[in-house]
């Protein structure tokens, strides 16, 4: 497979805050976010996306694209899939890092007879998860399957 190349684009605003955009998306309103360093730093900007809110949805949404690829070729029925996630930050070795990524997400299927295999395609979907494979963070699943 050929490498593929994501472009972003940031530009700084004002105090400690920039919008962020990518050529290969929409440039209308709802394309380009606000980014600002956060409130637990000096100056920091309550109500706005950080890099830190990124790192960790990045995560998160690359855990639901591959669960969504994986259940589809897995025949999976499925009613719902929703994540809640936690990225830690801390000081490691004299560094500030995102040490951990907690993800908890939570899976409605329709029949009982179906919730070792959600749980087998929740759990191939964070080893194939290329966000996940990509940083040196400790990624946690804690997964829920409901039957509805």
């Amino acid at each position: 497979m050929e490498a593929h190349y994501y472009n972003v684009e940031v530009n700084w605003d004002t105090e400690r805050k920039g919008v962020m955009c990518s050529p290969e998306l929409n440039r209308d309103a709802g394309s380009c976010i606000e980014v600002a360093t956060p409130p637990d730093f000096p100056k920091g900007m309550p109500g706005i996306w950080s890099p830190e809110h990124l790192f960790t949805a990045a995560v998160s949404s690359c855990l639901m694209t591959t669960f969504l690829s994986i259940a589809e070729n897995s025949k999976l029925a499925f009613i719902a899939f929703s994540c809640k996630s936690k990225g830690k930050l801390e000081q490691v070795d004299g560094k500030f890092m995102m040490s951990e990524i907690i993800l908890e997400p939570t899976i409605t299927i329709t029949d009982e007879k179906d919730r070792e295999r959600a749980e087998r395609i929740l759990q191939k979907s964070e080893a194939a998860c290329l966000i996940s494979n990509s940083v040196k963070s400790k990624i946690t699943m804690l997964s829920i399957i409901k039957v509805k």
